[in-house]
């Protein structure tokens, strides 16, 4: 019974002195069908065509002998090593790795990536990997099949993106491909391919101290729902830092998610959300509140998407949420969003008697209701008189079908 793996990455280059030592010595070789075919692999040895890598783990780990492993760039990276070293199989595992087929992505491309977020991209989360692009001005996505450029760029609708297509990277088929988002569903790529996703206003970051866009970015902000700046800022009826701290708490927006927020207003929450790596969609029908939201995205070094238009009916044809902040609307629009099922919706109200309607409105959609009255009052510190007194009702949903 095998106790010990040896899993080789490959990267189109000549394998390494350890690499050809460990499978001239190999039993079983599992790999893909372009791994198999090397010169390399011994011709006696027994071969396995990689689909399931755990199924595969079964087999290795009840061989007698010595199986090799052979995977595409770098193993430890997104790659079969973590699978075989689950526990169940007790395999022992050695790793021999290559450049990972992300780096050699942005080789080709000419450009760094320590500021570039990575994501995974299949059928259970492509929605995720196409929220990761629209919030971050350089993303790198390891697509599969199902879940490649063409359904980036269509889930992408209305934003438009640069894509750095790089397919069968390391083989004799190599190519790149530099097309802008709008163009790359018309065409059928080869897999497996990575895409660099590149665009946005947010994009200079300069060099930085960890891998990946510092969450809070930039970092000369600190502290989220701060008072907002300048004198164009206008909240709406009731609303006010302290109310806005509170709806995201509630909201709790993360990378990969994709937040409405409804009734943008001055755009703070809609950046705050940006700040903490979700998406946003800002949504308002007064346009001087989408260019003051803009404008808040731009000071916060963060992307968002603002769209003009008057709730419920704009939300038709906007893509699935995660979660929703409405900042106006009463129920039609609570019952609207509820229809698209987020996992949270988030308002508030003036009255009781608006905040009883909006939580009905939520427990008929089959959200679990919270509800809390809140009242602030900003002092001044000078003399500690009283400045201004918001007192509002706070709501938010769960989805009762999720768990929490």
């Amino acid at each position: 019974m095998a106790d010990r793996v040896t899993v080789i990455g490959w990267d189109g280059s000549p394998l390494t002195a350890a690499a050809r030592s460990a499978l001239s010595a190999a039993t079983l070789v599992a790999g893909a069908a372009h791994h198999l075919a090397l010169p390399e692999v011994p011709a006696n040895a027994e071969r396995i065509r990689l689909g399931s890598v755990d199924l595969a783990a079964r087999r290795i780990a009840g061989h007698r002998g010595s199986p090799v492993v052979l995977a595409d760039g770098d193993p430890g990276f997104f790659g079969v090593v973590r699978t075989l070293r689950a526990p169940q199989h007790g395999l022992e595992v050695e790793v021999v790795p290559a450049v990972s087929s992300v780096a050699t992505a942005f080789a080709r491309a000419g450009m760094p990536w320590d500021d570039a977020q990575i994501v995974v991209a299949h059928s259970r989360t492509l929605r995720r990997a196409v929220n990761v692009c629209r919030a971050h001005p350089k993303v790198a996505v390891l697509t599969s099949p199902g879940a490649g450029p063409a359904e980036l760029a269509l889930l992408l609708d209305g934003v438009h993106r640069t894509f750095v297509i790089c397919e069968e990277l390391g083989t004799e088929r190599e190519q790149v491909t530099v097309l802008t988002s709008d163009k790359v569903a018309d065409h059928s790529w080869r897999d497996p391919n990575v895409v660099i996703v590149i665009g946005g206003t947010a994009s200079a970051q300069g060099g930085g101290w960890v891998a990946g866009r510092e969450p809070g970015y930039p970092p000369q902000s600190r502290g989220w729902a701060m008072p907002p700046e300048g004198p164009r800022y206008q909240p709406a009826e009731g609303e006010s830092v302290q109310l806005r701290a509170a709806q995201l708490a509630r909201l709790g927006p993360r990378l990969g998610d994709l937040v409405w927020d409804i009734g943008c207003g001055a755009g703070e929450l809609a950046a705050d959300a940006a700040r903490f790596g979700a998406a946003v969609i800002a949504v308002d029908e007064d346009p001087a509140a989408c260019i003051r939201t803009d404008a808040a995205a731009r000071r916060h070094g963060v992307q968002l998407q603002t769209v003009q238009g008057r709730a419920p009916h704009v939300l038709e044809r906007l893509p699935e949420p995660d979660v929703v902040r409405i900042g106006g609307g009463g129920v039609p629009v609570v019952t609207a969003c509820a229809d698209r099922r987020p996992e949270r919706i988030v308002t508030h109200a003036s009255t009781r008697d608006d905040a009883e309607a909006i939580g009905a409105a939520l427990a008929d959609g089959g959200y679990a209701v919270e509800c809390a009255l809140l009242q602030s009052v900003e002092m001044n510190p000078g003399d500690w008189s009283e400045r201004e007194r918001s007192v509002v009702f706070l709501l938010s949903g769960r989805r009762l079908d999720r768990a929490p």
